[in-house]
């Protein structure tokens, strides 16, 4: 393995930021100030439609993270450590927040697509409240869990306002000379998200062997295997992970934060005809579960990823009602053939953690004030589901094949 960047805490930063987002509990983040056209009523619940050229200056940046970061960690008393565990391609630093000392582990990821950032505001929702509150059922979950948030995994690409990071391959092959002459990596982009910049998609440069170091004979491979832990990004979610293990024993449950497309209705339920707000997904690792992996990474338990994926909708569900806008909640598409491998979510199922997908609708820059901030509590509410279940214990008390009832959804043809 390369070896793992030391952290450093932030307890010695500059000025803090004079406001930080609102407490969790029973509330959500003040809704970000995207200004993008309001969605107008259609058919369902409201339209698709969204801006040209909306503007994203309203969500959290990389600097902004930091400080709100800080304060977290200051007001929390030293309930809440921050740490900086990396830096970016550019040299940004890379963030993560612990809190609670329980020996149940939940590892949550953001914005590992830069323009994806709903989980980004979430989690420092939800750090506020876990690093504040003194209510019977906070102290609860920090004696049974520990919650580490990374809300900022693609700081350039979220600089930029794109998926990929900034990263050329000669710069790659420089940090792994065994590489020259080699084919790029087949997700090595040379632009993306019309800026011409060259970088990687982070969510396919991971591999279930922790200990991988990049070799030549290997590249360019193929999108349904495993990645390369060519990016820093990935290099640093992966020694986090990892530290976990080796102080823990082991990783329970892991989220990874994403967007997807804003059109999505569900179909069928009480939710039919709905535009669909949050997918959840466990590891398209194939066919048969995963069957050709279970020889090598026997620790996979697909199982156990549906009843968490399940647990976080259920929270939903009870919190907001089956009839709630905030509880259009649905499966993510996943044919059974689906196969990333180098997905974080499906390296660190093999290695015996249940991994959550969420899919939260539209990109940060979609949609109006009053959406995102709807999103953002949803994405709040389904995190916290999860804490709960494993500080209780009811995250093994589901059936997983349950989350096959779980709504479908197709594309919104109206506005075709």
């Amino acid at each position: 393995m390369q070896s793992h960047t030391k952290s450093t805490t932030l307890r010695s930063r500059g000025a803090m930021a004079a406001a930080v987002t609102a407490a969790l509990a029973g509330s959500i983040l003040t809704a970000p100030s995207v200004v993008s056209a309001a969605a107008p009523e259609g058919p369902g619940q409201g339209s698709c439609k969204i801006a040209d050229d909306p503007s994203w200056s309203g969500w959290s940046n990389h600097e902004q993270v930091g400080e709100k970061l800080a304060q977290i960690e200051r007001t929390s008393g030293g309930r809440v450590d921050v740490e900086v565990v990396g830096k970016s391609a550019e040299g940004r630093d890379l963030y993560s927040a612990r809190v609670g000392t329980g020996d149940k582990v939940l590892l949550v990821t953001s914005a590992i697509h830069g323009n994806e950032r709903t989980g980004t505001e979430a989690l420092l929702n939800i750090l506020k409240h876990l690093g504040s509150a003194g209510d019977a059922q906070t102290r609860k979950i920090l004696s049974e869990v520990t919650f580490v948030a990374m809300p900022m995994t693609n700081p350039d690409g979220g600089e930029l306002n794109r998926r990929i990071n900034v990263q050329s391959w000669d710069d790659t092959v420089a940090e792994f000379p065994q590489l020259a002459g080699a084919p790029r990596a087949w997700y090595h982009r040379l632009n993306g998200d019309g800026i011409d910049l060259p970088g990687f998609d982070l969510n396919r440069d991971f591999n279930p062997d922790l200990d991988y170091v990049p070799n030549a004979a290997d590249l360019p491979g193929r999108d349904t295997d495993a990645g390369f832990f060519l990016a820093p990004e990935s290099r640093a979610t992966r020694d986090v992970y990892v530290g976990l293990q080796a102080e823990k024993g082991g990783v329970d449950a892991y989220i990874d934060l994403h967007h997807m497309g804003p059109c999505n209705r569900i179909t069928g339920g009480e939710q039919d005809g709905n535009l669909i707000n949050v997918t959840l997904d466990y590891p398209p690792l194939g066919v048969q579960d995963g069957a050709k992996y279970k020889a090598e990474w026997p620790a996979l338990d697909q199982d156990k990823s549906r009843r968490y994926a399940l647990t976080v909708a259920n929270g939903m569900l009870e919190k907001y009602g089956s009839q709630s806008k905030l509880a259009a909640i649905g499966r993510y598409l996943h044919p059974d053939a689906r196969e990333y491998a180098g997905q974080g979510r499906s390296a660190f199922a093999l290695n015996g953690t249940g991994t959550v997908l969420f899919e939260v609708r539209g990109q940060q820059d979609d949609l109006g004030q009053k959406q995102s901030g709807m999103l953002v509590q949803s994405v709040q509410t389904g995190i916290q589901s999860l804490i709960d279940g494993l500080a209780d214990g009811t995250v093994d008390q589901v059936e997983g094949d349950d989350f096959f009832d779980l709504p479908d959804y197709g594309w919104d043809t109206t506005n075709d």
